[in-house]
């Protein structure tokens, strides 16, 4: 090799070798947008799987949680996302569906899951090919979480179907196919976003407000809608994503930790989240909500309504062919529990 070549050479590999030390020290930054209240235990979690991911980057890595919906409802969070304002999201089905809409299946079939053990057992089945197509779509699923059973949390006592027709009720105003739903069944959807429930409950915009136990409670709302029909209507799911324009940009290290973190932190959640149904509805009791529970005739019929309701969301609200997985997979558990 000549003197020339090789000064070439040495250039070339310094060149590279500073390069890829820029590429390591290069800042990373992981914002984090989620509607959960500041200082939850969905909160605490995610702030300790940031600790052992921003640990696992460098010192010069930043983990940034935005509370309280503060970047916008779920739909604004996922549109953050694709434009890079926001790195991540924890946001139940009605953002995540904004990327991915056969995740719908996992919560907009009312009255479908009989308990935790069927949750668990779908979104399990369904996973791989799930974060595969969220993978697909440039996002990276770091942790499934939940939270809670809806419930209906009305200013007047109801108990039937019936009795909420002559209400109001909040709904997405990302989910229109929801809100044509209930309207052809006679019901009265008020498009709304998260941060506008309160107000729109005290000014009478609404009188009823489908929500987990929980959220009743840390928002407040069952001081106004202090009337909880006791229907576990559908189970609140949820995810951690992280865009894979930022997940590429993590070392190695860092991408092990914030798979491991995430986790233990959607375990975390998922066990805490079951425990504050009850707890919540607890707490909520001794401060004046009424709690009315449905007579088994009065069951049989929002059993009656679900049935009519299936129909409308396949192909509607949850695609075709997921609908269909559900089913076959549930019937497949139950069978192997002998029910």
């Amino acid at each position: 090799m000549t003197r020339i070549h090789r000064r070439h050479a040495a250039a070339c590999l310094l060149a590279l070798c500073t390069a890829s030390a820029s590429w390591a020290q290069a800042p990373v930054q992981l914002r984090i947008g989620s509607l959960v209240p500041k200082n939850s235990q969905y909160h605490q979690q995610l702030m300790e799987m940031g600790e052992g991911w921003r640990a696992a980057q460098g010192s010069q890595a930043r983990f940034t949680v935005f509370t309280d919906g503060s970047q916008g409802g779920e739909a604004e969070l996922a549109r953050r996302m694709r434009i890079g304002q926001l790195q991540g999201a924890l946001m139940s089905v009605v953002g995540l569906r904004e990327i991915e809409p056969t995740v719908a299946a996992l919560q907009n079939l009312p009255l479908l899951f009989r308990g935790w053990e069927e949750v668990d057992h779908v979104r399990e089945k369904m996973r791989p090919a799930m974060e595969q197509r969220f993978l697909e779509r440039g996002f990276v699923v770091v942790a499934w979480g939940d939270a809670g059973w809806v419930r209906f949390f009305s200013k007047e006592p109801a108990q039937r179907p019936e009795d909420f027709k002559r209400m109001k009720f909040f709904a997405w105003g990302s989910e229109p196919e929801q809100q044509a739903i209930m309207k052809n069944l006679g019901y009265t959807p008020v498009p709304l976003e998260t941060a506008d429930i309160l107000p729109a409950m005290q000014t009478g915009m609404i009188n009823v407000v489908p929500a987990t136990p929980y959220f009743a409670l840390a928002s407040q709302i069952y001081n106004t809608a202090s009337n909880m029909l006791d229907i576990n209507w559908a189970p609140i799911v949820g995810a951690l994503v992280v865009t894979k324009k930022a997940w590429d940009a993590m070392s190695p290290a860092a991408q092990r930790a914030l798979k491991v973190g995430g986790e233990k932190a959607g375990l975390a959640m998922r066990q805490q989240a079951r425990r504050e149904v009850d707890e919540a509805v607890e707490a909520m009791k001794k401060r004046g909500l009424k709690v009315n529970k449905p007579t088994p005739e009065q069951m049989r019929e929002w059993s009656e309504l679900a049935e009519r309701l299936y129909p409308r969301i396949r192909g509607s609200m949850v695609p075709a062919e997921t609908f269909d997985e559900v089913f076959q997979h549930l019937k497949a558990y139950r069978a192997g529990k002998g029910q």
